[in-house]
């Protein structure tokens, strides 16, 4: 932040530099000359730490005023002693209501003082609790361990904040249904349902869901620790890849996605296509992608984006929306695949003009025109390409597109011989050399797309300190157009809709892992865009058109297998290994006991909402809550033979209680902190209300004697409850107020285990200290600083005991 020695080597322009990658940006005219400079110099700057609030959490209005009142005083007070004009802390503009936030210190300066390091714990805390969201975990995919997740997801502060863009895009309604095609690590997943959930009251959920998927096993266990923290009962976890995302269609009759009973087929209102790509706008965050930069990478992912959007595409509804994003500059990964998804559907999709949404944020059109670079050459139109690249070079990487069926095949107009060109593939000569440089254009004049693909917005770092990202966003308008193929082993005529088109006579879509392998991406890419080396390999599959009103053949692995001969057949969908099965609990015994244990309202309903992990309903330690849309996903994909691979579904609401104590209780199994928001209000046993002082000791001390207890009333009551869990709620003062409470919102409860004579809270340690600090804050936020401002602590034992007494005081008096 400063200048001289204290200045930190974080900061500094990273001194990486590739020939290849600033010639082929320079001539496709991304930023204009002028801008050249500064692009590069912001692109190679470490990239600043920023984090969302989460708007649905019960402490969010408290994040939000300990931000706006505190830390960017005090943080600004450290930027002002070193001499910077910088805002050491900010809300971002574009983003509504103060709910995102931009720091310009970089981690090491968050370490380096008491001041920045009280931030960076405060950002610890809350990300763990859920009331704020990094945008990013980095380098979490692979082999890590759950032990090192939260360390991780914090302490790396150069983050793609901007991939809370494109859901915002999205115009998600709580009745929506919506899907994340390629999710992991989650934060996008969480902002879409924070979406879901924002006008929704407590004890009650959206209509709306959300599935989330993911290709990687690994990538779907980070998918789910991150939503975990958001509590909630309207999501699926999937583990699929995007481009045979399964259609779950009933061949009963068509239908559509409404709020029924019977769903026969799942379509969606609101699809999130964020497709793995080359990752060339992450450089801030991984600049030693820099180094292994090539045009390659780019041209062998586009054939597999533009899958996984038309098979987003197929699985849209009429009138819904979908959302194509990248983190890569590159236009033959962003315009030239929107272009191509256009052509196929055929005037049944249309790219939506959003320039007047999130008015506050820099923006740039995409681009109409650009130019193909290939082993050193660049090609303004598919005209130019010799015959031995076509299976390379592909026509819909043009801005016109076309078919090379109807290209002259003559190699007269190429500037190099195939004898020159084979012998640099056998040399290995790569075209990621200054090279590409001294090879002209084939022609002068490059192609311009009819498109409106001006329409799609791009991000470029120089112009509000982020990263690179492309967004488009679509619409369907009508069905999707249903044409016959033929292919190469199958002579019959197949009804496939457009997704399936192919470039030549094969009808077949083809990846080209020889022009893009898995080394030229780096492992920091992978938590959102990167690529597997299993999508680079994979042929795509005829999928259904689930918009048609013609018969559709179902999609099965004897019809893949004659499409695609010869590649990898699709994993069977109903045996999956390291997946638990997923089952609807019914064992009404268990169920009655619940509710009457804790007297559960007949407004909570419990019928068919109730699933488990364990085929054995006997041994069910863990009961999750589903919502009605999830349960009538979940109907449906019973009903086509269990299509889905679950990895994680519903809210985990009751757990069983498994020691002594446990088995000794009317009721074994106990509402877990995650559920208890949900099922909160409808509680009329097992419940009440302390004081401020008491729900404080509970916090503190974990276990209280009843006889211990502030208010002996309270105590009292405590020992008359039942052996077993029991709920504690923020009362107000004394406890006078008679039973049965009211709950709202604003309500702050905690389970616990009712023994033979103490009461124990069953909460996390880091719970129980955010809810310490959430009580100092709501109890007098003159004296925020009690818990917050320890710059000199002391190490004497009477004088923490006399600021504890002092902090219950505090808490006691202001209630």
């Amino acid at each position: 932040m400063g200048g001289g020695k204290g200045k930190d080597p974080t900061c500094s322009t990273l001194a990486i530099q590739n020939p290849a990658f600033d010639h082929y940006y320079k001539e496709q005219n991304i930023v204009s000359p002028e801008e050249w400079d500064s692009f590069m110099q912001v692109l190679t700057t470490p990239l600043p730490a920023a984090f969302r609030i989460n708007s649905c959490s019960r402490s969010s209005a408290d994040v939000r005023s300990q931000l706006e009142n505190d830390f960017v005083q005090s943080l600004q007070a450290k930027v002002v002693e070193e001499d910077s004009h910088t805002e050491a802390l900010k809300p971002l503009p574009w983003y509504p209501d103060n709910l995102a936030w931009h720091s310009n210190f970089s981690r090491m300066q968050l370490r380096k003082n008491r001041t920045l390091r009280r931030f960076h714990e405060f950002l610890k805390l809350e990300n763990e609790l859920g009331n704020i969201t990094r945008q990013e975990a980095v380098s979490m995919v692979g082999e890590f361990t759950y032990c090192l997740t939260l360390v991780m997801i914090i302490q790396d502060h150069l983050l793609l904040f901007w991939k809370c863009v494109p859901p915002m895009f999205l115009d998600v309604h709580s009745n929506h249904f919506v899907l994340d095609m390629c999710a992991a690590p989650g934060s996008k997943t969480f902002q879409l349902l924070e979406i879901l959930h924002q006008s929704s009251k407590a004890g009650s959920l959206p209509d709306g869901m959300v599935i989330a998927n993911d290709l990687d096993v690994q990538r779907c266990n980070l998918l789910i620790y991150q939503t975990k923290r958001m509590c909630t009962a309207n999501l699926i976890v999937t583990n699929h890849e995007a481009q045979h995302f399964p259609g779950c269609h009933l061949n009963m009759h068509d239908g559509t996605m409404e709020a029924d009973e019977h769903i026969t087929q799942l379509l969606f209102d609101r699809i999130l296509c964020d497709v793995p790509c080359s990752g060339d706008g992450t450089f801030r965050k991984a600049p030693k992608l820099l180094n292994k930069w090539n045009t390659g990478t780019g041209n062998g992912l586009h054939n597999l984006q533009i899958i996984i959007a038309m098979r987003g595409v197929s699985l849209l509804k009429v009138g819904g929306r979908m959302v194509y994003s990248t983190c890569s500059m590159n236009p033959i990964e962003n315009e030239a695949v929107v272009a191509e998804v256009l052509r196929r559907c055929r005037g049944s999709l249309e790219l939506v003009d959003v320039s007047s949404e999130l008015p506050q944020l820099v923006r740039r059109p995409g681009l109409k025109r650009w130019k193909v670079f290939d082993k050193g050459m660049s090609y303004v139109s598919c005209k130019d390409v010799p015959k031995f690249r076509r299976s390379i070079v592909l026509p819909s990487m043009f801005p016109n597109g076309g078919s090379y069926q109807d290209v002259v095949k003559s190699n007269s107009n190429c500037n190099i011989s195939i004898g020159d060109e084979i012998a640099d593939d056998v040399n290995g000569n790569s075209d990621d050399g200054v090279q590409e440089a001294e090879n002209p254009v084939m022609h002068d004049i490059t192609e311009v797309s009819a498109l409106p693909l001006d329409r799609c917005v791009r991000l470029v770092p120089h112009d509000q300190n982020t990263g690179a990202f492309f967004i488009a966003v679509l619409q369907k308008v009508s069905p999707l157009p249903v044409i016959q193929v033929k292919t190469r082993k199958d002579a019959d005529n197949r009804h496939v809709d457009s997704a399936d088109q192919g470039n030549e006579d094969a009808q077949v879509l083809q990846i080209n892992p020889s022009e893009s392998t898995h080394e030229n991406v780096s492992e920091t890419n992978t938590n959102d865009n990167e690529p597997d080396s299993a999508d680079l390999k994979v042929t795509p599959v005829i999928c259904e058109d689930g918009d048609s009103n013609e018969a559709q053949e179902p999609l099965n692995v004897e019809n893949i297998a004659k499409i695609t001969p010869g590649k990898r057949k699709l994993q069977m969908q109903d045996r999956w290994r390291g997946i638990d099965p997923v089952v609807f609990f019914k064992d009404e015994v268990v169920i009655n006991s619940i509710k009457a244990f804790y007297g559960i309202d007949e407004q909570f309903p419990f019928d068919g909402h109730l699933v488990a992990r364990n085929g054995d309903t006997s041994r069910v330690k863990r009961i999750y809550y589903v919502s009605k849309s999830v349960k009538n996903v979940l109907e449906l994909n019973f009903s086509v033979g269990q299509q889905f691979k679950i990895a994680s579904v519903g809210l985990k609401i009751f757990e069983r209680h498994t020691s002594r104590e446990g088995a000794s209780a009317p009721c074994p199994f106990r509402i877990t902190s995650e559920g208890l928001p949900l099922i909160l209000p409808h509680v009329t046993k097992q419940i009440l209300r302390a004081s401020p002082i008491d729900f404080e000791h509970l916090l503190q001390y974990k276990t209280v004697k009843f006889a211990d207890f502030v208010n002996a009333k309270f105590g009292e009551r405590v020992a008359n409850l039942m052996p077993g869990c029991c709920l504690v709620v923020l009362g107000e003062g004394n406890i006078a107020a008679p039973e049965p409470l009211q709950v709202d919102e604003s309500t702050i409860g905690i389970g616990c285990w009712k023994g033979m004579a103490s009461l124990t809270v069953m909460v996390t340690a880091i719970e129980c200290q955010e809810l310490l600090e959430r009580l100092l804050i709501r109890a007098n936020t003159n004296r925020i600083g009690l818990l917050m401002h320890e710059d000199q602590p002391s190490h004497n034992v009477g004088d923490e005991e006399q600021q504890s007494n002092a902090k219950h005081e505090d808490v006691e008096a202001a209630w």
